[in-house]
């Protein structure tokens, strides 16, 4: 120190006004401050979001019920089990609709979650990289496609096709089989629940393949990898490893599809065949369902019974697309309280 001083210099001066805390710790950052009406009036602006909706949902329930009420009141729960519809003699009853809208919706729903799940599985897991974009991309093209070109197709491209190289042949095959083969009974004319199921299959199939496809690119690579490093199949990566995993998206994209496809209408009123009775529980046969009927009757429909009979079965088909909902969530919390037990 003393050969450093000894030219002359003299140490610099130590700032004795500056206090020793400034030089230990940085100074503070400045931050942009919101003011705390920014933060109430965001705070209120999604409150009021969320309560209009459940206000919107009330609201929509009550209009409803109101003008579904003389039906009500004179037919009551039993026209969820009568199958007359007889607007001349003003005798309603909406079982018909009721079954054709559960048939096509779960014929829909058996088609497509496999086919989806197939697909999915496959622009994830097995698809070379150069073919998963354009492949991707043409699937979900389908969910552009208008619902009446779909209905128009289907009338009269795809229901003759059905006719002749599907009903046909599994009328050959199932006739005479106990139980099976009412199922396939009546003439093979191409529309009926089957048509529409199948139509509302193609429908549903981008929207339950994109859902799946999204909640099985989320799973942590290093999951996967650890099981294929321990000699899993990828059959049982995918049933072990992604499914549980990802459990809650896949059961909310299967719903997904199944809402859309209770609540399809120009589709099904083209291919359904829109007829008023419950002769048999053939998949061949033409038949209703409550979107079709409100489409076709509504319009000519005047004051009166008939129309609240209409408006009761949109009440019905509201009560329905309830249930599946309040269904999902019972589903999801079991398998919640069954991974529960498990671990």
């Amino acid at each position: 120190m003393s050969s450093i001083l000894s030219h002359g210099d003299s140490p610099a001066p130590f700032p004795v006004n500056q206090p020793v805390r400034a030089m230990t710790q940085p100074p503070p950052v400045k931050r942009a401050r919101s003011g705390p009406m920014a933060d109430r009036i965001f705070g209120w602006l999604a409150k009021s979001a969320a309560l209009l909706t459940l206000a919107l949902l009330f609201a929509i329930l009550l209009s409803l019920t109101i003008s579904a009420w003389p039906a009500i009141s004179k037919y009551g729960l039993g026209f969820l089990t009568s199958t007359k519809w007889d607007p001349v003699q003003e005798e309603f009853g909406g079982l018909v609709m009721i079954y054709g809208t559960i048939a096509t919706s779960v014929i829909a729903l058996l088609i497509a979650v496999p086919v989806s799940f197939g697909i999915a599985l496959f622009l994830t897991e097995l698809s070379p990289a150069w073919l998963k974009r354009p492949l991707g991309t043409a699937i979900e093209l389908l969910a552009a496609v208008p619902s009446i070109v779909y209905g128009m197709w289907g009338l009269l491209v795809f229901g003759p096709v059905l006719a002749t190289y599907v009903q046909q042949p599994l009328q050959e095959a199932l006739t005479g089989i106990p139980y099976l083969g009412a199922f396939v009974s009546g003439p093979p004319v191409g529309i009926g629940i089957l048509s529409a199921g199948i139509i509302l299959a193609i429908m549903i199939i981008p929207f339950i393949s994109a859902v799946m496809r999204d909640v099985f690119e989320v799973t942590p690579p290093l999951l996967k990898e650890s099981a294929y490093g321990l000699g899993a199949t990828t059959w049982e990566v995918v049933s072990k490893v992604v499914l549980p995993y990802t459990k809650t998206g896949v059961i909310g994209g299967i719903m997904l599809g199944l809402g859309r496809a209770i609540g399809e209408t120009m589709a099904v009123t083209f291919v359904i065949g829109n007829f008023n009775q419950l002769d048999s529980l053939s998949l061949f046969q033409a038949a209703n369902s409550i979107t079709s009927a409100l489409a076709n009757e509504f319009a000519e429909a005047g004051e009166g019974l008939h129309q609240a009979s209409l408006m009761y079965l949109g009440l019905v088909l509201f009560f329905i697309t309830f249930v599946v909902l309040s269904l999902s969530k019972l589903l999801l919390s079991q398998l919640r309280k069954s991974e529960g037990a498990k671990t």
